[in-house]
């Protein structure tokens, strides 16, 4: 077996135990909230909010402005002080308020009130990165798309199945060799996994579903 064709069988067996396993811990909280029915918009404006920010603050906050809207001609109708009030204490709570009203904005007066369903047009709109657009995509539209993120980034390298140096290189190393099948999931699996078991520092190894898969690359500590 060519090595190419072990690190694609090894991938796969890696996100097979992974998938097997997940449902036991939370779901990340965009797709949770995808699998629970909410709109593209939704999506949109809870991905923005996740931004440096913890999944449970995400939760609480994106609930407490959906109670008061839910489209973008209802979210432009509150001034950025409204909207600050509503997602505080998420990261950068300020600048990501005055980011959503341009986004609203924006969707309205272009795109007729609906989120855009393509990679190019999602990246024109403030506050929305690769890693935004990618997840909106696969979540919101079931497009392919490959949303890394910190925990992706982490530990596709730890893995060693990439060796990259920020998650843009990532994403474009994965679009170069993980089959497209797994591009959808990886993203919810390996957060899932990141955020449960494969942390930053000391990684919980010994509970790890593909702990004799993992080379454990730049992992100094470990349980």
């Amino acid at each position: 077996m060519s090595s190419k064709a072990g690190e694609s069988e090894r991938i796969k067996e890696v996100l097979k135990r992974i998938k097997k396993e997940y449902k036991k811990w939370n779901p990340p909280i965009v797709s949770f909230m995808a699998s629970s029915g909410s709109s593209p918009f939704e999506l949109l404006v809870a991905t923005v909010l996740s931004l440096r920010t913890k999944d449970e603050t995400t939760a609480r906050a994106a609930k407490r402005l959906f109670q008061v809207v839910r489209s973008p001609e209802e979210l432009l109708k509150l001034d950025e002080e409204e909207i600050a009030s509503l997602i505080y204490p998420v990261g950068f709570y300020k600048r990501k308020a005055k980011q959503l009203k341009e986004i609203a904005k924006i969707l309205v007066e272009k795109y007729g009130g609906e989120v855009p369903d393509s990679l190019e047009e999602l990246l024109k709109l403030p506050g929305v990165g690769r890693k935004t657009a990618n997840l909106v995509i696969t979540e919101a539209f079931g497009k392919e798309g490959i949303c890394v993120d910190t925990h992706v980034h982490r530990i596709t390298n730890r893995l060693g199945y990439v060796k990259t140096k920020n998650p843009e290189e990532t994403e474009m190393a994965l679009r170069e060799k993980l089959p497209k099948e797994h591009w959808k999931e990886i993203n919810e699996l390996l957060v899932a996994l990141g955020q449960t078991i494969c942390h930053p520092t000391s990684p919980k190894c010994s509970e790890c579903p593909v702990n004799d898969l993992c080379p454990k690359i730049g992992v100094k500590r470990r349980r």
